[in-house]
């Protein structure tokens, strides 16, 4: 009993942790040329696929949700349609390696799950954009958005940011998870 108390104890703190620096990595981010300038890579969601790959696929979620929650109260509460997209999109893209490598394990499994997720990740959010997120978007600023602007958004920008960005942080993760590999799976193993 004790030391499940512990256990969850850790599995908190640990989360915390990676939510933590999953929020100072968000606030290092930076544009891509030719994109809309609000468009900004960040690798906030290296942690959030750490916690993934060590607790669960939930636990990777809740990282991007612990994140996403901490920016909307440090932002100031400014952009609750920007901050509900992220915690989106990190979702898309988190979920399905944490899922695969819990299934199969291995660098293939994280690999394939990286693709599965940039690819997800740029496809729903290019419809949710069109739908949801860019009108919610115009109601909030008072201007109008046809479909035409609307398309021209998704195509433009959204679509190739979520690629983009989907490829930048899954070869960045690669080689985290490659390295990391044996530590990850020690932890995983006390997580049990």
């Amino acid at each position: 009993m004790q030391s499940q108390r512990s256990s969850k104890l850790v599995k908190l703190v640990v989360l915390s942790l990676l939510a933590a620096i999953s929020l100072v990595l968000f606030f290092i981010s930076f544009p891509l040329p030719l994109l809309p300038p609000y468009l900004k890579v960040d690798f906030s969601d290296v942690p959030a696929l750490l916690a993934g790959l060590i607790f669960s696929p939930l636990a990777g979620v809740v990282v991007v949700l612990i994140k996403n929650l901490l920016y909307f109260v440090a932002s100031g509460a400014t952009d609750p349609i920007g901050v509900t997209a992220n915690f989106i999109a990190g979702s898309l893209f988190v979920f399905p390696v944490a899922y695969l490598y819990r299934r199969y394990q291995g660098v293939k499994s994280v690999v394939l799950g990286l693709i599965i997720g940039t690819v997800g990740m740029a496809v729903v959010m290019s419809v949710l954009n069109y739908f949801i997120i860019l009108p919610a978007y115009s109601i909030l600023i008072g201007m109008e958005m046809n479909d035409t602007i609307k398309t021209g958004a998704v195509l433009a920008g959204v679509l190739p940011f979520n690629f983009i960005k989907g490829i930048i942080v899954s070869l960045l993760f690669v080689p985290v998870f490659m390295k990391m590999s044996e530590w990850i799976n020690q932890k995983r193993m006390e997580a049990l």
